[in-house]
């Protein structure tokens, strides 16, 4: 039988009619507790002897079916959900690295993962190397005789850098070295990290994988030894477990990705360009630009170049000003609904940090996020010139 399609896939992922008396939308398995028929049959499904579920923390048909789901689109051999992208970053990084241990990540990616990592190095004596992501040899250069992780982000947020996937892969694979790639601004629909050589890939299922904004989740895919560790060790000790209604909720988002992230894709193209040719905008980063750095890179490695603008207008100010007279365009924090969210980085999500660590992550006082929605493109682009207009 041919290959499905990713567009079919979204539809189809994780499906299986044998269960659940047929039906096509999986059922909402509310259940804590499961019954067994006898003790052998419960001794053997508690001690993973025998398929099952026994206690809704470690599982249920739900969630068992968003794994599956997230594991065909992601092409990796296991899966597993958490209720938040940050309990999927904590159980990845915490199945892997012990006291002593080093970790190399990005210097510019998601605030709470930078804070995680600096967490770990002031309470665990786990520390982190924080490098330019964007030059594969950076990693290589970092390494110490206890490198455990290399940490990928990209797209990063919130200035949409792009890493070597494949580079940064191989150069763990030579130094036995675990590769996390968080996937989340691209989505597999744009971008297989798993296919590229990484061992495992984190989603915030929040944003782009649910898709409505109504919705906190994580996900973890790849490796079966180490996502199944996180799951009989790390998640049952730590906790993190995805509500089953929570489960749900993302895989009827993912039914409808495929269309969403075309309508992404072509919706923040049409809007980069325009933003780079504004006199008000000072730079734009957007891995579709021709003249952003590793454009290259990112085409091959990408199918599409994701929602995902930054965009520097300057200062605090003239954000203010842009942010305050937009009508279509939401001001708001979080991203990957089918809504258009802008913030501006430097009040919003990077104001735990300092000016200097700000800047040294590339945050500028006028930095500006934008998370590109489905709505008409004129409609998003007529929105964002007449509140640049007003920028004095």
């Amino acid at each position: 039988m041919q290959e499905k399609s990713f567009n079919t896939l979204t539809v189809h992922a994780g499906e299986d009619l044998t269960e659940n008396f047929g039906a096509v939308s999986v059922p909402i398995y509310t259940a804590s507790v499961f019954a067994f028929s006898d003790a052998d049959e419960g001794a053997a499904i508690h001690n993973y002897q025998k398929p099952g579920y026994f206690y809704g923390k470690l599982g249920n048909p739900t969630q068992d079916a968003l794994e599956k789901a997230i594991a065909e689109l992601e092409n990796g051999e296991s899966a597993l959900a958490f209720a938040s992208g940050m309990a999927a970053v904590s159980a990845a990084v915490l199945t892997v690295v012990k006291s002593g241990d080093h970790i190399v990540a990005p210097d510019s990616m998601y605030s709470t993962t930078t804070f995680f990592f600096k967490h770990l190095a002031e309470n665990f004596d786990i520390e982190t190397s924080f490098v330019d992501a964007t030059d594969a040899k950076n990693y290589a250069d970092a390494i110490r005789p206890h490198t455990k992780i290399f940490w990928i982000e990209t797209p990063s947020n919130p200035l949409v850098k792009i890493t070597d996937i494949s580079a940064v892969a191989k150069i763990a694979r030579e130094n036995s070295i675990t590769s996390i790639a968080d996937n989340t601004f691209a989505t597999p629909f744009n971008q297989r990290p798993l296919e590229l050589g990484v061992d495992l890939i984190i989603h915030s299922a929040t944003k782009y994988l649910g898709g409505h904004s109504d919705l906190t989740a994580g996900l973890l895919v790849g490796r079966k030894d180490i996502v199944e560790k996180a799951r009989l060790e790390t998640t049952k000790l730590y906790g993190g477990n995805i509500a089953s209604q929570v489960a749900w909720l993302v895989l009827r988002g993912i039914k409808t990705l495929a269309l969403r992230m075309e309508r992404h894709n072509s919706n923040a193209s049409v809007i980069a360009n325009m933003l780079s040719k504004h006199s008000k905008v000072k730079a734009v980063s957007y891995p579709g630009l021709t003249v952003n750095q590793n454009h290259e890179i990112a085409r091959k490695q990408m199918k599409g170049f994701g929602g995902m603008i930054a965009f520097d207008i300057g200062g605090i100010e003239a954000g203010k000003t842009l942010v305050n007279n937009l009508k279509v365009c939401m001001l708001a924090t979080s991203l990957g609904g089918v809504e258009t969210i802008i913030q501006h980085s430097a009040s919003m999500t990077h104001a735990a940090l300092s000016p200097e660590e700000r800047l040294t992550a590339g945050i500028t006082d006028g930095l500006i996020r934008l998370s590109v929605g489905i709505e008409d493109a004129q409609d998003l682009i007529a929105d964002l010139q007449q509140a640049l207009d007003k920028i004095r």
